[in-house]
């Protein structure tokens, strides 16, 4: 009987609080943007919905962000707080656009394309068939 009251105390739900219906919004964003708002509010339910890496993340954003404004260097930040060049270097554009984009997401438009030297050189065409030695690859008819 005792194992009975306790599953019925469990499954007892708590609500939190309760999101904005997404019809009320006439966008999606509009909508995202009201819930997160609502979310930063709430800090239980963020302890909840975070997990410990994400908030590890956040808070190293924080803190390069931090850095960048007082003026540190690359490599500064980097000792400091273990992370790639690469890392802080999109958290800085980040702070210039005034939105965080992921590497991957900004490597679809903004890498660099690679450009090749124009192959001027014509190489002699080998005949035979390689084989290799001590001496390097010879070819033999």
């Amino acid at each position: 009987m005792k194992r009975m009251e306790r599953f019925k105390v469990s499954m007892k739900r708590t609500v939190w609080f309760a999101l904005p219906p997404v019809h009320s919004y006439p966008s999606r964003k509009e909508w995202e943007r009201a819930c997160w708002r609502k979310l930063l509010k709430s800090k239980n339910l963020i302890a909840l919905l975070v997990t410990n890496n994400e908030r590890r993340n956040l808070v190293m954003r924080a803190a390069v962000t931090e850095r960048i404004n007082a003026g540190k260097r690359y490599r500064q930040i980097a000792e400091e707080l273990w992370l790639s060049p690469q890392t802080i270097s999109s958290i800085r554009k980040a702070l210039r656009e005034n939105t965080y984009r992921s590497y991957r997401e900004r490597g679809k438009t903004e890498r660099k394309k690679r450009v090749y030297s124009p192959d001027t050189v014509s190489r002699k065409k080998l005949h035979g068939r390689p084989v290799r030695t001590k001496y390097g690859i010879v070819y033999l008819p």
